[in-house]
């Protein structure tokens, strides 16, 4: 009997103690008395309600427990409600926190809404406070001598509260001032100028008012480095002189095509007029024949004409050697002999 009552009671025992230990892991029971030690009035069953809207009770208390602590009310509502809307709760308290030391307003909404857009209210506070340097890479210009000039800028901005939820980002920074200077050598005479005088390059940015419609304000832009390029203008010019040759190149290879083309025309003109002219001689015999036949020419008139187209041929033979080239038929032809002997003592 009484070993059935031991078993009943060590039973009971277990079953208060798992009884227990639900209760006190569904019920932040130790949270609750830190908040109620650290002064922070929030009720046992709203700790409860955390838990049934899947809220970690932890992420909401802590943080109101450190801004109760550093003076500032808050709503833990409010709390609740950044959190369920995927927001660092803890980001924004210690962004409130800091902007409070450094005499910063900066309202909980508007902490939340910076957290709630994806910049971090936290860093934004802290670069407001301490501003921060952005170096630009190398910008590269040409100035009017066409030589170019290389420089690069350290920017210190600091962050403007007001204007991060939907202001640009230090991207928007670099390629305003890139921009700036690329103007401002741009504009220059000539490079001396620019690397005489490299504080134009930022005061000429600095007064273009380049973080407007940014999240930062342009404290100085600093030129860190000019240095000189590339003869560009040069480069050019000698780029456009080839390129005029190779297009007058182009123009006389195309008029001595043309030329080619019609040298071969007037040859085959040539031979056209002499396969003409042979068939013109190639008709005399037989108009002779014909003459001969009608009567027209006799016997006689025939002999005397061959008695002196023979005296001719002698007679260029004596005074000249035959021109091969000057035509062609019955009758040659004949050019003057040269006397060598005679040109070579001259």
């Amino acid at each position: 009997m009484l070993e059935g009552g031991f078993i009943t009671l060590l039973i009971l025992v277990i079953l208060a103690v798992l009884a227990l230990a639900i209760v006190f892991s569904f019920i932040p029971l130790g949270l609750w008395i830190s908040a109620l030690a650290a002064g922070v009035k929030i009720g046992i069953f709203t700790l409860v309600g955390m838990r049934l809207r899947r809220v970690v009770p932890a992420q909401v208390v802590k943080p109101l427990i450190k801004a109760t602590k550093a003076g500032i009310d808050l709503n833990v509502n409010k709390l609740e409600g950044h959190n369920l809307a995927g927001g660092n709760v803890d980001r924004v308290v210690n962004a409130l926190i800091a902007a409070q030391r450094a005499e910063i307003p900066l309202s909980f909404e508007r902490a939340s809404a910076i957290d709630l857009a994806g910049r971090d209210v936290l860093q934004a506070v802290q670069m407001s406070v301490n501003p921060k340097v952005i170096e630009t890479p190398i910008v590269a210009a040409v100035a009017k001598d066409g030589i170019e000039v290389k420089a690069k800028a350290r920017v210190t901005v600091r962050a403007n509260i007001d204007r991060l939820v939907g202001g640009a980002g230090e991207d928007t920074i670099i390629a305003r001032v890139g921009e700036g200077i690329v103007t401002t050598i741009g504009s220059a005479k000539n490079h001396k100028e620019v690397l005489e005088n490299p504080d134009n390059m930022s005061h000429t940015v600095l007064n273009k008012g380049l973080d407007a419609g940014t999240a930062f304000e342009i404290l100085s832009i600093d030129i860190a480095d000019v240095d000189v390029g590339k003869n560009i203008g040069a480069a050019l010019q000698t780029d456009q002189a080839d390129a005029d040759k190779r297009i007058a190149q182009a123009k006389a290879e195309e008029r001595r095509a043309m030329a080619i083309a019609h040298e071969q025309e007037m040859r085959a003109s040539v031979q056209e007029k002499r396969a003409k002219v042979v068939e013109a001689e190639a008709e005399v015999p037989l108009a002779m024949a014909e003459a001969l036949k009608s009567g027209n020419l006799g016997v006689m008139d025939y002999h005397s004409l061959k008695n002196i187209q023979a005296d001719t041929e002698m007679r260029n033979y004596i005074s000249g050697t035959k021109d091969e080239d000057s035509g062609s038929g019955d009758t040659p032809h004949y050019r003057p002999k040269i006397d060598k002997d005679k040109d070579e003592d001259e």
